[in-house]
C-alpha cells in the first residue's frame, strides 16, 4: 500500500496560482493607477484648466501606481519562496512523477522581475 498523497502537492500549486493572479491583479491595477495622471494631465491641456496640478495629479499617481507594481512582484516573489520551500519539505512520493516541482515557481520568479522591469519603466 503506498502512502503518498500527491493532493497536498496539487493545493501548494493551487496556492501559489492565487498569489500570482493577486500579484499580477495589484501590479495590473498599479499600472492604471500610475497611467491616470498621465490622463488627467492630458485632460488638463484639452480643457485649459488651471485648477488641476498637471504636476502634483502626475507625480502622486506614479509613485501610487509604482508602489502598487512594486507590491505585486513582492508578493510574486513571496509567493515563489513560499512554494518552493512547500514543495521541498514534501515527500518525494508526494510530487507526482511527470512534474517539474520548481516550474511553478520559476514562472512565478520570471513574473515578479517582469513587475519590477514595469516599475522601472513607470518611473523613467
Amino acid at each position: 500500500m503506498s502512502t503518498s498523497d500527491p493532493r497536498f502537492f496539487f493545493a501548494a500549486e493551487r496556492t501559489l496560482l492565487a498569489w500570482v493572479r493577486t500579484g499580477l491583479t495589484v501590479m495590473g491595477f498599479g499600472f492604471v493607477v500610475a497611467r491616470f495622471g498621465l490622463f488627467l494631465r492630458l485632460l488638463a491641456v484639452q480643457h485649459s484648466a488651471a485648477a488641476v496640478s498637471r504636476f502634483g495629479a502626475t507625480f502622486f499617481s506614479t509613485a501610487v501606481g509604482v508602489a502598487l507594481v512594486l507590491l505585486g512582484s513582492s508578493i510574486l516573489f513571496f509567493a515563489a519562496r513560499q512554494h518552493r520551500s512547500f514543495v521541498r519539505a514534501l515527500p518525494p512520493a508526494d510530487v507526482p512523477p511527470p512534474r517539474r516541482a520548481d516550474l511553478p515557481s520559476a514562472v512565478a520568479l520570471v513574473l515578479g522581475v517582469l513587475g519590477l522591469a514595469l516599475a522601472f519603466y513607470l518611473v523613467v
